[in-house]
């Protein structure tokens, strides 16, 4: 049975408002979700200062925050208006002037002999209160408004005495008269939904007064549907809980939300379902612990006039699928219903379900696999092994390896599953940053389980003992050992093609593809590429599983061996493919993982945003496995384009997320890009701080992601004026040109050469001749107008740095463009340099190159700033110090830079 506490109908929301969180002044607790409302509310004030307007009607339903807004805009109207509440509730809805009753007891006993005199009256003392000031009341109505106060309020408002403002879920809650004003446009309806992702965004730092993770807000989002109410709820639930936590100025989740029914979203949960029908009372139950079911089920159970009703009135959404699947509109309701259930009552409603039948795998979508295996764990009952190995290899899918790791546990040595449930405790313990306990799951595959295996299971165990592998640097190096050992237990060399589909030949693709896949993680593309080329090949490989994994990673290795356009032809060919290999497990999460990298090497940063998209989920599984990926990529699109304020709000939520939960090491790339980050705006404070928190954070990582982390820490360094940097790029490069990584190369050159010597400039524009795409061509340019003092060479590289929108690559062109014509001479050029130059000052924090020539004198504030600048101080803090705007401080630096002829700040001491 249900657990059903005494007080469930006391519809107390107190505690819910009564939360941890602190507000700056007395009138906050009105305001807190007023970011999300800015439109609506200056709509309302325009509305009440309009002279031929009667007032608002606040529309919309429960918690939405229709009372806090209309208490706003009552209070910025300041004290010049008069102001009245009203509250018409249930009881006062029966009684004659109900909501004026108060006004009423005013009244001299010779007004109160008939309605007219009550209506002049109430209408007299209300001008009195007012004393001569504008007037408006506010009608918060719960309950329809009885006749005799709809009539005097409709006298107050014709004769102008005063202006409403009425709340209420619906016009049609309101009196007639009113609709009619409404009909005439002499009151304005502004009907207020739930919030959309964004405005949850916005009111969440409103309410908590720091950066929130993109995890978070997508987490909070989903459970409470955009409700206000219950969003302030939930936030003071998950404060108490522990859950809701500040790590490093931005909050974050420590782990999945659970609502126990501890605190006001409890109570807000209990008020509704006290309203409720025990039928509907049972679908809530049914759905709370099943998440899905289908429609024809579901109405087999309870019958279709109840699921009807059900979806009419809000509380059910219904999937425009084969199925039909029927799922709770809103989760949170799902998630609190459920912490009231008990085991049994659980057990019940199953069995009431599906009798003694399970629902066919095959026909099950990851999240319903997971929904079911959750319910049956909740119920204590045993889940069968086909069941628990399908829902531990959705629940890796969905990234969620915990519970991957609850449902793969509950298989028995003996069950024909083991085996396979142990390569999904690996792929789990990876995603968990524990490669040590994911070989160890592995190594407890006996010799001769292994033996007994099928070649193409034999060849997936294999290849998930070398995913593992490459993470530990002491078993790395025995990876193509490992292989060699499992093509003798196959009987098959390397190169042989075989004929398929035959069981061999898949297997043998199989163990070729971790062979390409170790590789790749080595960045030792060169020894594979023609190999990549064979496979990728479908009039030589008739493998689509194996053909679209190989090109997959052909892609990268094309990108990085200089090969740029020849990738994205391939890149655009694949994403045209993915949906007829759909049933391909993980692909496109491959294919985007490898396109990022495609797309950030060729610079075409604005594609690898439109790349990264937030997951969208029911029930928002894993998000905060996905989302600390998807903010790492997006600040990364970002800072290589030079807009690093921009990148930080994505960075630094991406590091409060990955260091309460590792993902595959990225999180030295993403203190690398945030140092990088902080360099580009010029605070060498903070990008000193990212920088030492990367020498705690090195580890085995992809060569991807090794790659980015060395590249935006030796860019951040070479920003802050390290002399080591640029060796440290150039040797980079030159280590890359040896292995043929000629995009690599260009990269880190081009990073490396803002004050390069003339061999560095020659360097790079040899190696430009090994690349394909307009950021090989404007890298040439670069180097050869930096290298000839041909300033007009130099406006051609800016034109295609501008093209591809790299506005500091483009300001480093033209800042050497001024110099060089101003020395040749060339007034036109010179012009047109300056003039892009300063355009360009405004949007670029700091400079990488400022022109040298015709150098004033400091005047004492420049001398001031530029003393603060070289010690590291920020802009923000000079500008706080010196007592002028950020602003200011930005033109005074970009005179410094000009006049001295530096490009950072770590070039400013000894200079002044």
């Amino acid at each position: 049975m249900s657990i059903e506490p005494l007080n469930w109908g006391r519809g107390s929301t107190g505690s819910a408002l009564a939360d941890p969180v602190t507000f700056a002044g007395p009138d906050e607790h009105q305001r807190w979700s007023l970011p999300a409302r800015s439109a609506d509310l200056s709509h309302i004030r325009a509305t009440l200062t309009d002279a031929d307007s009667l007032g608002v009607v606040i529309t919309g339903a429960r918690g939405v925050g229709k009372s806090s807004l209309a208490r706003t805009a009552v209070m910025e109207l300041g004290p010049e208006v008069f102001t009245l509440q009203l509250r018409n509730t249930l009881a006062g809805s029966k009684t004659p002037y109900g909501c004026l009753a108060f006004l009423l007891a005013r009244l001299p006993q010779a007004a109160m002999g008939s309605p007219t005199a009550i209506l002049q009256g109430i209408t007299s003392l209300i001008r009195n209160d007012a004393g001569g000031r504008q007037c408006v009341i506010t009608l918060d109505s719960t309950a329809s408004l009885d006749d005799m106060s709809a009539g005097v309020l409709l006298n107050i408002l014709l004769t102008r005495t005063a202006r409403i403002i009425a709340i209420a879920p619906n016009i049609s809650d309101l009196p007639a008269d009113f609709h009619w004003l409404l009909t005439e446009r002499r009151l304005t309806e502004v009907r207020l939904e739930n919030l959309n992702e964004l405005q949850t965004k916005q009111v969440l730092l409103s309410l908590l007064g720091h950066r929130v993770s993109s995890s978070l807000v997508s987490t909070f989002h989903a459970i409470v549907g955009g409700n206000p109410m219950l969003l302030k709820a939930l936030v003071a639930e998950q404060q108490l809980a522990g859950n809701l936590i500040l790590s490093d100025s931005v909050w974050t989740l420590r782990d999945k939300v659970v609502l126990d029914g501890g605190t006001g979203l409890d109570d807000i949960v209990r008020s509704r379902w006290a309203r409720e029908s025990p039928e509907t009372r049972a679908v809530i139950e049914m759905l709370s612990c099943a998440r899905t079911v289908s429609l024809t089920r579901l109405t087999g159970v309870f019958g279709t006039d109840i699921i009807a009703d059900m979806e009419d009135a809000g509380l059910l959404s219904v999937a425009r699928s084969d199925n039909r699947w029927v799922t709770l509109r809103e989760q949170y309701l799902g998630d609190v219903v459920r912490s009231w259930l008990s085991v049994a009552r659980r057990r019940e409603l199953r069995t009431r379900l599906l009798g003694d039948r399970e629902p066919d795998v095959s026909h099950m979508t990851l999240e319903e696999l997971i929904g079911f295996a959750a319910w049956t764990h909740e119920c204590e009952a045993e889940l069968r092994p086909p069941f628990s190995l399908a829902a531990a290899e959705a629940a890796n899918q969905l990234f969620d390896p915990r519970f991957a790791l609850t449902c793969a546990g509950s298989l028995k040595k003996s069950d024909d599953e083991w085996v396979a449930g142990q390569r999904q405790k690996a792929a789990s313990y990876l995603l968990l940053d524990l490669p040590l306990q994911a070989l160890a799951a592995l190594e407890d595959i006996t010799p001769a389980q292994l033996q007994e295996l099928a070649d193409m299971d034999f060849a997936e165990v294999v290849a998930a003992k070398c995913d593992v592998m490459v993470w530990l640097p002491e078993h790395k190096s025995k990876v193509p050992e490992l292989l060699d050992h499992a093509r003798e237990r196959l009987g098959v060399k390397r190169g042989v093609k075989l004929s398929w589909p035959d069981p061999l030949a898949a297997a043998a693709n199989r163990i070729s593809l971790s062979e390409f896949e170790y590789h790749a993680f080595t960045g030792n593309f060169g020894h594979i590429i023609r190999d990549l080329e064979e496979a990728a090949d479908p009039r030589l490989n008739n493998d689509l599983w194996f053909r679209m994994q190989s090109a997959i990673i052909l892609m990268e290795a094309l990108s990085t061996m200089g090969r740029e356009m020849d990738a994205l032809q391939l890149m655009r060919l694949l994403g045209g493919q993915l949906s007829d290999a759909g049933h391909i497990v993980g692909l496109r999460e491959k294919f985007s993982i490898r396109a990022f990298t495609v797309l950030l090497q060729a610079g075409r940063w604005r594609q690898c945003l439109d790349l990264v998209n937030p997951p969208r989920s029911q029930e928002a599984r894993g998000l905060a496995f996905r989302t600390s990926a998807s903010e790492l990529s997006t600040g990364l699109a970002y800072v290589y384009s030079g807009r690093g304020a921009t990148a930080l709000e994505s960075l630094l939520s991406s590091v409060a997320q990955l260091e309460l939960r590792p993902v595959m090491n990225t999180l030295q790339a993403a203190y690398a890009a945030t140092a990088f980050a902080y360099a580009q705006i010029g605070d060498a404070g903070q990008a000193r701080k990212y920088l030492e928190k990367l020498r705690t954070a090195r580890g085995e990582c992809t060569f991807a992601v090794r790659t980015v982390t060395n590249f935006c820490a030796d860019m951040a360094g070479r920003w802050l004026g390290e002399a080591d940097a640029t060796n440290r790029l150039l040797a980079s490069a030159r280590e890359d040109i040896v292995e043929g990584r000629f995009t690599l190369a260009g990269i880190s050159l081009l990073g490396a050469t803002v004050n390069g010597s003339e061999e560095d400039y020659r360097l790079l524009e040899n190696v430009a001749g090994h690349r394909q795409g307009p950021l090989a061509e404007m890298s040439r340019l670069i180097a050869v107008g930096t290298r000839t003092k041909d300033a007009k060479v130099l406006l051609a590289g800016g034109e295609l740095a501008a093209s591809m929108e790299l506005d500091v690559v483009e300001a480093r062109c033209v800042a050497l463009a001024v110099d060089f014509a101003r020395m040749a001479g060339d007034s036109g050029s010179a012009r047109i340099a300056q003039s892009r130059l300063d355009h360009l000052s405004s949007t670029v924090s700091s400079l990488p190159i400022v022109p040298s020539s015709g150098s004033p004198l400091l005047t004492a504030r420049e001398r001031q700033i530029a003393r603060l600048a070289g010690r590291g101080t920020s802009n923000r803090d000079i500008a706080q110090e010196m007592g002028v705007s950020v602003r200011t401080v930005e033109g005074h630096l970009y005179q410094v830079f000009t006049k001295l002829g530096v490009t950072s700040r770590g070039d400013l001491p000894g200079l002044v």
